[in-house]
């Protein structure tokens, strides 16, 4: 595996303005300011593109308020474009970039996203088994997150097969900005979420909370060890590697990369490993655990967390397995379960994983600066201050930390705002979903095949099929069987 120099390792500048964390912070805590605008009864987001799963191409897209609904769904993804353009575009000035080639860039990017949203949501592709009458349609592959592997898969054939127009692009092309954002997003939905399920089952919470802490002591190590001591990883290799295969795809392991100051190729690469497997994932473990858990509906739903690495990947696999064992459950023994109890067993879990991935990242950034680890041998350095501690850590994770928690704290101190907080949060969760299309893009864009080779993604793949088939789909299992077996939702009638 080769070394990385220590100028390789400083992938982030200091400064309020010239920073790309930093501007992860700005972007997404602006999002999220226009989103809480619906507490106070304003409209500021209704303009944001929602893409529908669609049969009909004229219904694929559309305002996602109907307070904008003359805009049509053309005129949602231009005013869409433009407000990202603007945003996305005052970052890259400030961050030193060459504006004219980044918003040309940029514009080539979220026209990409676009249109494998639109494949993503295809209803032959996308559309969940209970839905498949809605569409008139008798069969769905049910992958709602397979517009993000069209822009990799797009991305990795613009990038390997056409390098004038990659070189091009590049200066746009920028994967942690988008995902960080993303990230920084994720924070309100995920605060406003906590407060909802709060209310709804204390039960639930707390053995997700419980579950999902052993999830992480187990995983985590067992992970880091295996790719250090059996695949020969270095240290910058495995933790993100450990993260993101053991706790939550993607989004963990770009925030252990940054914790760690690992090389920019270290979470690309992951990135796309993973998020192939978690299409694989969405496959087929909702059919198994339907087969096996007809009667146990919240050991599957909590399983479809612990086990599907990504946010959509996994709340997708606690819908399907929702469905599915809910009409098992009505054919095989004549109860009807109340509809979406599975599925909130996925979403608690999920939620804290997600809040976890913050903290984790910030004990991997102060490990790695005080300890004599691989990359600080390298650089000669035994002890490190707590001002490098600072410049180290994520900022990002500020931005993360700081939307869920206004949320939760408001949330709980005057729970009648939850409604319109949430469908604030709903409307910027559709913008992360945009900046993810945009990381996955460029993902692609960025990614040499040869060099992945050349990198050990061989070795990568043989790390997460080990993993995840050796003990964390089996450990993910039984810890949702200790936390949730005979927890049964309501019965209807």
């Amino acid at each position: 595996m080769p070394q990385a120099e220590p100028h390789e390792l400083l992938t982030q500048k200091p400064g309020f303005l010239t920073s790309e964390d930093w501007w992860a912070v700005w972007l997404g805590i602006f999002i999220f300011v226009l989103g809480s605008a619906q507490i106070g009864g304003v409209d500021l987001l209704g303009w944001v593109a929602k893409y529908n799963v669609w049969i009909d191409a004229g219904s694929a897209v559309a305002p996602n308020s109907k307070n904008f609904a003359f805009l049509g769904g053309a005129g949602s993804v231009l005013a869409t474009y433009v407000f990202l353009l603007a945003i996305t575009t005052a970052g890259a000035y400030f961050m030193g970039q060459r504006v004219k080639r980044f918003v040309i860039g940029f514009t080539v990017l979220y026209a990409v996203t676009v249109i494998s949203s639109l494949i993503g949501n295809f209803a032959y592709l996308a559309a969940t088994p209970d839905k498949l009458g809605k569409f008139g349609i008798g069969w769905s592959l049910g992958l709602g997150e397979l517009g993000f592997v069209v822009a990799l898969v797009l991305g990795l054939i613009v990038g390997n097969f056409f390098p004038r127009a990659t070189a091009y692009l590049s200066t746009a092309a920028k994967p942690e900005w988008y995902i960080k954002t993303g990230i920084v997003i994720l924070g309100m939905s995920i605060g406003i979420k906590t407060v909802g399920a709060m209310g709804l089952a204390g039960t639930v919470i707390f053995r997700g909370i419980c579950a999902v802490i052993e999830a992480y002591l187990i995983y985590w190590p067992v992970v880091y060890i295996l790719s250090r001591k059996v695949f020969k990883f270095t240290p910058e290799w495995a933790a993100p590697m450990a993260s993101g295969i053991s706790i939550c795809g993607v989004a963990a392991a770009i925030a252990t990369g940054s914790a760690i100051r690992a090389r920019a190729i270290v979470p690309t690469i992951l990135s796309s490993v993973i998020i192939v497997f978690v299409a694989v994932e969405l496959l087929v473990l909702p059919w198994v655990a339907a087969t096996f858990f007809p009667d146990d509906p919240l050991v599957a739903g909590a399983w479809m967390g612990l086990a599907v690495k990504s946010d959509g990947g996994a709340v997708a696999s606690g819908a399907i397995t929702d469905s599915l064992i809910r009409a098992k459950a009505l054919a095989l023994y004549g109860v009807n379960y109340q509809e979406g109890w599975g599925l909130m067993a996925t979403t608690t879990a999920k939620v804290f994983i997600d809040v976890f991935i913050g903290i984790w990242a910030f004990i991997l950034a102060v490990v790695w600066s005080v300890f004599p680890i691989q990359r600080n041998r390298r650089e000669g350095a035994k002890k490190v201050s707590f001002r490098e501690i600072g410049q180290r850590f994520p900022k990002f994770i500020i931005g993360f930390a700081a939307t869920f928690l206004i949320l939760l704290l408001w949330g709980l101190a005057d729970p009648s705002i939850v409604k319109s907080a949430s469908a604030g949060a709903g409307q910027a969760n559709i913008l992360r979903g945009v900046f993810f299309g945009l990381c996955f893009f460029s993902i692609g864009l960025i990614t040499n095949v040869r060099k992945l080779w050349q990198e050990g993604l061989g070795r990568i793949v043989g790390v997460y099929a080990v993993a995840l088939g050796g003990f964390i789909l089996w450990v993910g299992l039984g810890i949702s069987y200790l936390f949730y077996h005979g927890i049964l939702p309501p019965i209807v009638g």
